[in-house]
């Protein structure tokens, strides 16, 4: 079960780096975060604006993002975790604006 400590950046480390601004105005570098997966603690490394496309699909699907988390782990073969979050992201979002594509070109016919 995860909750939100689960989802906060593991300063453990030590690291204090600070991120810069990247092009587009939002902080980008990778942040580790812990998760708890079928009942074992794990860590992913995400940049923030992946995490956040994470939780989106989660709100909008419905879905918790424990269930998410482990759906993409299930899924992953032999991909890494972190990875395996950001193809899930992008793939969802391909797939989201592939099927707005279709939407508009049925409705212009």
């Amino acid at each position: 079960m995860m909750d939100d400590t689960m989802t906060r950046p593991d300063t453990s480390s030590g690291d204090k780096r600070t991120r810069t601004e990247g092009p587009l105005g939002r902080k980008s570098a990778i942040v580790k975060r812990s998760i708890e997966l079928h009942g074992h603690k794990t860590s992913v490394s995400l940049e923030d604006q992946f995490w956040d496309g994470l939780r989106d699909i989660a709100e909008r699907t419905r879905t918790p993002l424990p269930a998410l988390l482990q759906t993409i782990d299930a899924q992953r073969g032999y991909a890494n975790l972190s990875s395996a979050i950001r193809v899930y992201v992008l793939e969802h979002h391909r797939a989201a604006a592939a099927q707005t594509e279709r939407h508009y070109m049925s409705a212009s016919t």
